[in-house]
């Protein structure tokens, strides 16, 4: 057998990995805490796994893999002791490709714990494809849903930078065309939108699409970092949001580019499409 396994195959990307693989006829193997998950399609195998796993059990649950598409779960901070066991397995077991999920503007963002991944693939010579989505539209529908849901409001230490957001379905789909290809093992591709907007902009579009009014808060890096502790999130997920938000606040993700259109055929998701699809997330 050689199958696809697909690791966060339950969340937000790995999902639309799962169902963009299934629909180009791909054997696909979920990663899942626990098997009989009903959010998993039923065309798909379910194996259980963790990245806490011991390294005879990761070795056991690559068995019938070819393809590997790796994602850093946002908990995990400590990649060397959680993703690097998984490369190495990866590597034991002969899979033929990685696909892993970065982060847009890595290159220039070296403390991030997306950079040691891909620094580590290269150095062990894995055969892999680097993904670096810029930031989700879905951001606005789980991660800063409940102020604009509360009270109309975004808040996003963003200043008054552009950013090419993109839809994570669009991401799954681009996943899904480079795992199919090995013409794509040792390419890198920056996934963006093919329209760069500022929190304003996003704003307004989401004022009209959902029929009320929608502001930017425009808050300070400080006032998001407290807001971030007193809601209790660990240190170094703070440390991690701080790191990525200076970095768009340098305009490093404000350009837009056609990489899902030519990965994939279709051009990338507006965000009208999105909020008109994601409505009752905000209207609830």
């Amino acid at each position: 057998m050689t199958a696809v396994f697909v690791t966060g195959a339950t969340g937000t990307v790995g999902s639309a990995v799962v169902e963009h693989l299934l629909a180009r006829g791909q054997q696909v193997i979920a990663a899942v805490r626990r098997t009989g998950d009903a959010r998993v399609p039923a065309a798909a195998e379910q194996r259980p796994f963790s990245f806490d796993a011991r390294t005879r059990e990761i070795d056991e649950v690559f068995e019938g893999v070819d393809r590997l598409f790796l994602m850093r779960p946002p908990a995990i901070a400590n990649v060397r002791e959680t993703l690097f066991p998984v490369i190495d397995a990866a590597r034991r077991r002969g899979i033929h490709q990685i696909a892993f999920l970065s982060l847009q503007g890595v290159q220039a963002n070296r403390k991030t714990p997306h950079y040691a991944v891909e620094a580590y693939l290269r150095e062990t010579r894995s055969p892999c494809t680097f993904l670096r989505p810029n930031f989700f539209m879905q951001n606005l529908s789980t991660t800063y849903a409940e102020p604009i849901r509360r009270h109309g409001e975004i808040f996003v230490p963003a200043g008054r930078s552009h950013t090419a957001f993109i839809d994570a379905r669009d991401v799954g789909s681009a996943a899904a065309a480079t795992l199919s290809n090995p013409a794509h093992i040792g390419k890198a591709y920056t996934l963006s939108g093919e329209r760069s907007l500022t929190y304003r902009g996003v704003a307004a579009i989401m004022s009209e699409v959902l029929g009320r009014t929608i502001r930017y808060a425009r808050p300070s890096e400080k006032a998001y970092l407290t807001r971030l502790a007193e809601a209790g999130a660990p240190q170094d997920y703070i440390d991690v949001q701080k790191m990525i938000h200076r970095v768009v606040r340098m305009n490093v993700s404000a350009l837009p580019n056609t990489s899902v259109r030519k990965l994939t055929g279709r051009p990338a998701t507006t965000l009208e499409k999105f909020v008109a699809d994601y409505a009752e997330v905000w209207n609830a």
